[in-house]
């Protein structure tokens, strides 16, 4: 990869070469941490020697702390091992879609909206909302969100499943208990127009006003955008942006997606024929139950881990039930088991 960053016509296919540039810079990344790593340990080493001589107490404690965040660190490295997935180290968009339920489900939508916008913050990813359409009384009908930073597919894969939410309800005037579902897409950022061939002929192209709140120009003009791929039948729309064109060029950015998952979901499905058994991220297949009354868990069926901690769980710390699920897909194919 780096020798065919240095050919002379390397640039000829810039969105080739970007991407090369981004692999590249990604793996760079990942052996300077090992490199910085492999460092500590050497001084370490050097510091004990030294402690073993002179019988220095202050150095001894030294040497634990700096052993115990050696350790912490291998660990972290060690698990991002795990991330060897062909797209696991791009970045993510995430789909959400309230289930059927009415402004129960809505709101539920919005909740986990929040949670991974919370999740990418805490991890120092960039979560940016490319598209949402507002709920009638509250919440959100769907959204979509980009999250941005190395590994984000690769951990936010793990969320791609049906979400269950058990309360009381805040809308109820009874204040009864109701389940409320929301659908949870994980899509990989197509890295290359090369990945995915979109023939303008193929592409339906609709501009209507946008439904949500935005201001007096988004109101007034036609500024939103639908796109449906003819061939598929795939639909990708935009509204929240300003101008028209940001919103052609979001809802192209999420068909290309779409279409790359579909083309991993044929090649799933057909490993999955062959090996026999595969279930889908359909309404009844619940991957994650959320239980706020009469007790508080979150359990994920998929993996058996659970919290009482259901606060911490909706505010984004999500690293517990994304490391179960990664570590019980060794051995597997996460392409053809990630949305069971």
């Amino acid at each position: 990869m780096l020798a065919q960053s240095s050919q002379p016509d390397f640039w000829d296919n810039p969105s080739e070469a970007n991407e090369v540039i981004r692999q590249l810079s990604a793996l760079q990344s990942v052996v300077q941490r090992w490199r910085d790593l492999e460092h500590r340990v050497n001084e370490l080493i050097e510091l004990a020697e030294l402690s073993a001589q002179d019988g220095d107490l202050s150095l001894q404690a030294e040497i634990s702390s700096e052993i115990d965040s050696i350790s912490s660190q291998l660990e972290e490295l060690d698990f991002q091992l795990l991330l060897s997935d062909e797209y696991d180290d791009r970045n993510a968009l995430v789909a959400i879609h309230a289930g059927a339920g009415g402004t129960e489900s809505q709101d539920w939508a919005e909740m986990l909206l929040r949670m991974y916008t919370r999740w990418s913050e805490r991890r120092g990813y960039r979560a940016e909302l490319l598209d949402t359409s507002p709920g009638e009384e509250a919440g959100i009908k769907s959204a979509m969100l980009e999250v941005r930073g190395n590994y984000a597919y690769g951990y936010l894969k793990s969320e791609h499943g049906v979400h269950r939410l058990v309360r009381l309800s805040p809308f109820d005037a009874d204040h009864a208990r109701h389940t409320s579902f929301a659908l949870v897409e994980v899509l990989p950022e197509v890295g290359q127009a090369a990945e995915v061939s979109l023939n303008p002929d193929d592409l339906k192209i609709e501009a209507f006003r946008s439904s949500g709140p935005g201001g007096q120009h988004m109101q007034k003009t036609s500024s939103a955008v639908r796109i449906t791929h003819i061939p598929t039948g795939l639909v990708a729309s935009c509204q929240s942006q300003r101008s028209q064109h940001q919103n052609k060029e979001v809802a192209l950015k999420v068909l290309q997606a779409r279409l790359l998952e579909l083309e991993r979901a044929k090649r799933a499905e057909e490993r999955a024929r062959l090996k026999g058994g595969h279930q889908s991220a359909a309404w009844g297949n619940q991957i994650r139950s959320y239980v706020l009354h009469p007790y508080r868990m979150v359990k994920d069926h998929r993996t058996g881990a659970e919290t009482s901690d259901a606060t911490a769980v909706l505010d984004g710390h999500l690293d517990e039930f994304m490391e179960s699920y990664l570590r019980s897909q060794i051995g597997k194919d996460n392409t053809t088991s990630r949305s069971g």
